[in-house]
């Protein structure tokens, strides 16, 4: 992380930038922006490109267009609402590579903005075809990376083109979702608690084997949890459990037991006879789940406990919902959690798991220290991986001694 380069350590005055950025945002039934949290966040990094009177060429995705143009998931609808929050015009481009690009990129002044349309609209885009990344490199004097989303992904405009340009440099964004990060894992203030939920234990193996050797806490809720419960010899009905994960469940207690971690498992859940809104429902403690019924949230005793065991976090690490929040019926569990870390003493980092939108339901989002925008980036970091978007910037910036030549004096 040392070895990256930022934006402001640079000289881009009178520079053209390519900057790629994530306005993958959520669109409503009628083709109008949903929550634009993502094109805010990149604010200060175009703000800062602005400043230094430089164009700038953004790029990024949105949905799974699968390599076709898919008019529903155009960037245009973007364009707009970054004019708006800019109060400059954005020039929209209707390609990322081809004529049409390099005229408008070429006819554009310093202190202009240009938005291309979507990168996934091209299958050489996350194939990281070397060739679109050169093309896409052509457009500019200065690659940057804002887009930490993504960075867990080998695509042509986070990887290829790094390879195509002198000097590359990290946005504002990265820099904020690193340095929390570090402060939350690699240097967490003690103690130090991780929530862990969703529905899935395989899908959170390597960040449970990998934060057990730095957390005194362990909360484990969602439907993960009936695995590890079933591996404990309880009888959870009908409950999700991934029964080829029961022998990893119990080599990971015996592992937090070892390792003297606290661990805190539900007491009682919200049962259904079925996963439907109207479903009947009742409160029951876990040892007295009816046959054939459901857990699908955490029950009262349960936030209770939990809420207990991060009364004295300093450090709050939260990946994962409690329960299907999504119905109303099973989302209390989840939203009573939400609003005991909104109100928790502690650095709270929260990533992931469709935990944020959780956090805007619940109306909290503001009290938390950071909530991260990448999910699937952020998860890989908890699992101790290395993100290909940050080493592809850090192996340009070794390649062209871009930290001993081009920094600001």
């Amino acid at each position: 992380m040392n070895n990256i380069v930022y934006i402001d350590e640079i000289d881009i005055r009178n520079k053209t930038l390519l900057v790629r950025v994530d306005f993958n945002v959520p669109l409503d039934q009628n083709g109008n922006i949903a929550d634009d949290t993502r094109i805010r966040a990149v604010l200060p990094t175009l703000n800062y490109c602005l400043d230094e009177n430089t164009k700038v060429v953004l790029m990024s995705h949105m949905g799974r267009p699968k390599g076709k143009k898919v008019p529903e998931l155009s960037l245009l609808v973007v364009a707009k609402r970054l004019s708006r929050l800019l109060d400059k015009d954005v020039k929209f481009v209707g390609e990322c590579v081809g004529e049409l690009a390099e005229n408008t990129v070429k006819s554009a002044g310093f202190g202009d903005i240009i938005l291309l349309e979507n990168l996934r609209f091209y299958p050489e885009e996350t194939s990281n075809d070397d060739v679109f990344g050169k093309k896409l490199a052509s457009l500019c004097d200065i690659y940057v990376n804002d887009a930490f989303a993504t960075a867990h992904r080998s695509h042509a405009s986070n990887v290829a083109v790094t390879k195509f340009v002198n000097t590359c440099a990290a946005g504002f964004l990265i820099r904020k979702e690193l340095n929390y990060f570090t402060r939350a894992v690699e240097n967490p203030m003690k103690p130090f608690v991780a929530i862990v939920g969703g529905a899935k234990v395989s899908g959170k193996i390597e960040v449970l084997s990998n934060l057990a050797d730095k957390i005194d806490k362990l909360i484990i809720g969602g439907a993960m949890s009936n695995t590890f419960l079933k591996a404990l010899g309880h009888d959870v009905g009908s409950s999700l459990v991934e029964d080829e994960m029961l022998e990893y469940a119990k080599k990971t207690l015996e592992k937090i037991n070892e390792k003297r971690i606290k661990l805190y498992l539900p007491v009682d859940a919200v049962v259904a006879d079925r996963l439907a809104p109207d479903a009947e429902t009742k409160v029951t403690t876990i040892q007295e789940i009816p046959k054939g019924w459901m857990a699908l949230d955490i029950g009262p005793a349960t936030v209770t406990l939990f809420t207990e065991a991060i009364q004295n976090a300093k450090t709050i690490v939260w990946n994962g919902p409690m329960g299907v929040f999504e119905m109303d019926a099973f989302s209390r569990g989840t939203f009573a959690l939400v609003s005991s870390v909104a109100n928790a003493y502690a650095l709270t980092i929260v990533g992931g798991g469709d935990t944020d939108v959780a956090l805007h339901r619940a109306g909290e989002f503001a009290k938390m220290s950071y909530v991260s925008t990448g999910g699937g980036a952020f998860l890989e970091l908890l699992e101790g991986k290395k993100l290909p978007g940050i080493e592809a910037l850090i192996d340009c910036s070794k390649k062209n001694n871009l930290k001993q030549q081009t920094i600001k004096q």
